[in-house]
């Protein structure tokens, strides 16, 4: 497996693959990264400031999921882990873990809290933010454009 920063060429199989996922987890509706305008651009939209980035995983060329790192409250010092999907081939071997890691090491250098949201109903996904230093929070942080996520979690980057 590798991880590397986005290419143009690869916003349709990153997007195949949050689509996927968020139908199989009923994300499939507005109010999700569903309905995100940069859902078609996501090379664009990661590439259009230093403060953000947007990680690929792939094996031998093909793209298996990925994650980003953009602005949620930059007067607060508050980063977004946004649009962190994997193809459910690679699902419980450990890649999820080196991606959010490199994902962190990135928003460090740039923030100092990492804000998420999510559903419920990806339970392993919330499991696994808790494993790795995400609390759960009771409601969503002032400025959130996804009005249908069920699950707040943030984490301190000191």
């Amino acid at each position: 497996m590798n991880i590397r920063y986005i290419e143009r060429r690869d916003n349709a199989a990153i997007e195949g693959i949050i689509r996927e996922c968020l139908i199989e987890f009923g994300g499939n509706r507005d109010g999700l990264a569903w309905a995100d305008d940069s859902m078609h651009d996501l090379y664009t939209y990661y590439n259009s400031a230093a403060n953000r980035a947007y990680w690929i995983v792939e094996e031998d060329g093909k793209v298996l999921g990925g994650c980003g790192i953009a602005p949620f409250d930059e007067e607060n010092g508050i980063c977004e882990l946004q649009k962190m999907y994997l193809s459910s081939a690679i699902r419980g071997q450990g890649v999820a873990a080196d991606l959010l890691g490199t994902a962190l090491e990135f928003a460090r250098q740039h923030y100092s809290r990492c804000y998420l949201e999510t559903l419920q109903t990806m339970q392993a996904a919330g499991r696994f933010y808790v494993k790795h230093g995400f609390g759960l929070l009771d409601a969503p942080l002032a400025g959130s454009e996804h009005y249908a996520c069920d699950a707040w979690y943030i984490k301190e980057l000191s």
